[in-house]
């Protein structure tokens, strides 16, 4: 028997559906296809990390963590930080553990944006960001990054900008386009800010995973742009445990004071004993720095899996996907054509269009890598088979 509500519902969020991640999981299992399309490695983690949880547990780790998160995990965070990118970030006032990057981002946005307030972000974009910021009362403002290259134009960003400008959503490395930020990003960005009351807030959940020698242009490498950012990041991505669901924030206090009252109401504290074993496996360096040349192994193989398919790819800087156009043998929409590679050929993929808010379609989809080697052999078997239409 089904319950129906006598209920009138008002929605916050009345054109926001399932998420395309679920539909796309959902026809996927259907399906029984290989997956491309999830942005979390099929592989497992280290052992030892997994040990490291196990002990914690075992020692009594299992009641609430203090709230902005374990002193240890903490302390070491604000040593690698400054060790890595210069930046000095106060261990008791401008560090915060969370229960996952998307919480992280939710109580900075939360913390931060006023009813009446402009956010500037730049599409394709991580899908969350637009909804948090309108339910704020704020208004979402989507740029659409230049493709091929994805790069930000920076006079439209200076003329875009407004008195109600409250804040900018940086991501680097990029989901989906898997481009970074260069220096001269950054100081066009401190430009635009300097005497302002603009906050970025920077998404840098894949900020150990570049390509090719590059460098992290995060926040913290930019001391200007360190004193009005919040930085976000994610143990999960980086240590292949998305299903643990911790992450953290960097800020400078007087942000992070205004931040820290969203986060308490919301999970008060993330899991204790996952904090407790990143605290000891962030000792080794060795556990994190090897992470580009570990990604860029599988890059490299799944771009020569697919030189003899029929989609194009786009360069990969950085994070675990790449770009595939299909525009010189299709003129599918990137919908219809995911769902054709599904349901034909057994293999899933993402179509970037899910990450535009007007679904602008450039004919692309977008392929993870994050695989063991024999899922990223069967995926490009199947995307080799694709025939035009």
């Amino acid at each position: 028997m089904t319950i129906t509500s006598s209920v009138q519902q008002r929605s916050k969020l009345p054109d926001v559906g399932t998420t395309i991640f679920t539909v796309i999981g959902q026809l996927s299992a259907q399906h029984k296809a290989i997956n491309l399309s999830q942005g979390a490695p099929n592989f497992p983690c280290d052992p030892a990390l997994v040990a490291g949880v196990s002990r914690a547990m075992q020692q009594g780790h299992n009641q609430y963590a203090p709230m902005t998160g374990v002193t240890a995990l903490k302390q070491i965070l604000a040593e690698k930080v400054e060790t890595l990118y210069g930046q000095k970030y106060d261990v008791a006032s401008e560090v915060l553990i969370t229960a996952s990057a998307s919480e992280g981002l939710y109580s900075a946005i939360a913390g931060l944006v006023h009813p009446g307030d402009e956010v500037i972000f730049f599409e394709p974009a991580f899908d969350s960001y637009a909804p948090i910021v309108r339910l704020q009362g704020a208004t979402p403002i989507g740029l659409k990054l230049q493709v091929p290259d994805f790069a930000i134009n920076w006079d439209e960003v200076s003329a875009a900008i407004t008195s109600r400008t409250r804040m900018i959503i940086i991501n680097t490395p990029h989901n989906p386009s898997s481009q970074v930020l260069s220096r001269e990003d950054l100081d066009r960005l401190a430009a635009l800010t300097r005497n302002t009351d603009i906050v970025v807030l920077s998404d840098e959940v894949y900020e150990h995973i570049l390509f090719d020698g590059r460098k992290h242009n995060g926040m913290a490498t930019h001391p200007e742009l360190a004193q009005r950012s919040v930085i976000v990041s994610s143990f999960g991505k980086t240590f292949h445990v998305t299903g643990w669901r911790v992450g953290y924030l960097l800020a400078p206090a007087e942000l992070m004071e205004e931040v820290v009252k969203v986060h308490q109401f919301m999970m008060f504290s993330a899991d204790t004993p996952m904090q407790v074993a990143f605290a000891d496996y962030l000792q080794q360096p060795e556990n994190y720095l090897g992470l580009g040349a570990f990604y860029q192994q599988k890059r490299d193989l799944m771009a020569s899996l697919l030189k003899d398919s029929p989609f194009t790819l786009l360069p990969s800087a950085g994070s675990f996907f790449m770009l595939a156009s299909y525009a010189d043998f299709s003129d599918e929409t990137d919908s219809e054509m995911v769902q054709r590679l599904i349901v034909d050929y057994g293999v899933a993929t993402i179509p970037l269009s899910a990450f535009y808010t007007d679904g602008t379609d450039n004919k692309l989809i977008r392929l993870s890598f994050a695989k063991d080697e024999a899922t990223l052999q069967a995926g490009a078997r199947a995307l080799c088979q694709v025939k035009p239409r």
